[in-house]
């Protein structure tokens, strides 16, 4: 059984797809095709069953990716641990974020005091960062929302308020504070199913008992600001975004809505091997996100 047909399997099984495994692996798709009929073959039984135009694993794929996923971690957290050994300057950390925006001034400040760590950046989902996790392909994922998967260990970083923010020229852009109710029919910008904002969204219309009105999606949360400001909707941003904003095209409003915040953590893996590299990332944001809430203090 070769040690790379088993990682071309753990991708398929992750992706649910041939093509997109073979894209992610930088590999022909028939090749990747051959090697799983290989490996099916030496197993003597098939390991998935056809869903539409992907793959889904059957009993004896899901049973076998159980083992195969902690055999390849054993293998990689063996590799990292000698990493480790040779020191911190060899160290690599592959990161997950829902927007690589909030990692700008900690990666840039990481990477001053710790030139050696080569770091590896992910913009995901919060479902693709679990399944990074689980996979073991990212060390550590920044989230701005639960991640539904056993196995996760999380330590929180900031905790921030959620804002509505308009227009300057909007009909409520002179006020202070509003409610749930005054954005019925409103166009809204936000990002698509699976980031914090359009998740908060939906939960705050849906204990409104109100029907979004979403006339603008992205895949990118650090933009939603300035898609308001360019008059394309109102929105929820971080109160953080109100302190960096650097013009008066758009203003922030204080949103009458119960837990209307945003949480951000650091999450890894708790049964796997933390790299030194790792290790000293997750005690560097923990110090940088507190400075970050201390100067916020100091500002309001």
């Amino acid at each position: 059984m070769d040690l790379l047909h088993l990682r071309y399997f753990q991708a398929v099984a992750y992706r649910g797809h041939l093509s997109q495994a073979a894209a992610e692996l930088h590999i022909a798709q028939p090749s990747l095709s051959r090697a799983i009929a290989r490996l099916e073959a030496d197993l003597g039984v098939p390991l998935f069953e056809r869903a539409g135009r992907g793959l889904r694993l059957n009993h004896f794929g899901t049973t076998f990716l159980r083992r195969v996923d902690r055999a390849l971690r054993e293998l990689d957290d063996a590799r990292q641990e000698l990493v480790d050994l040779a020191g911190l300057d060899h160290g690599r950390v592959a990161v997950a974020s829902e927007t690589l925006l909030t990692l700008t001034g900690l990666m840039s400040a990481f990477r001053a005091e710790h030139p050696g760590i080569e770091l590896r950046l992910y913009q995901s989902s919060a479902e693709t960062m679990a399944q990074q996790l689980c996979a073991g392909e990212v060390d550590l994922c920044f989230a701005s929302q639960p991640l539904r998967q056993p196995g996760l260990q999380a330590r929180e970083l900031l905790r921030e308020e959620v804002i509505l923010a308009v227009p300057s020229t909007h009909r409520l852009a002179r006020r202070k504070r509003v409610r749930m109710a005054d954005l019925a029919n409103e166009p809204m910008v936000t990002t698509r199913p699976g980031y914090w904002p359009r998740t908060l969204a939906d939960r705050l219309f849906a204990e409104a008992g109100l029907e979004p009105n979403y006339s603008c999606e992205s895949d990118e949360p650090g933009a939603t600001g300035q898609l308001i400001a360019s008059g394309l909707g109102i929105g929820l941003v971080p109160e953080v975004a109100r302190r960096a904003a650097k013009d008066e095209t758009a203003v922030g409003l204080e949103l009458d809505a119960p837990d209307c915040y945003r949480t951000l953590t650091v999450v890894r893996r708790a049964d796997a091997y933390l790299s030194a590299a790792a290790q000293r990332l997750t005690e560097f944001s923990m110090a940088y996100f507190a400075g970050d809430r201390r100067r916020g203090a100091d500002s309001s």
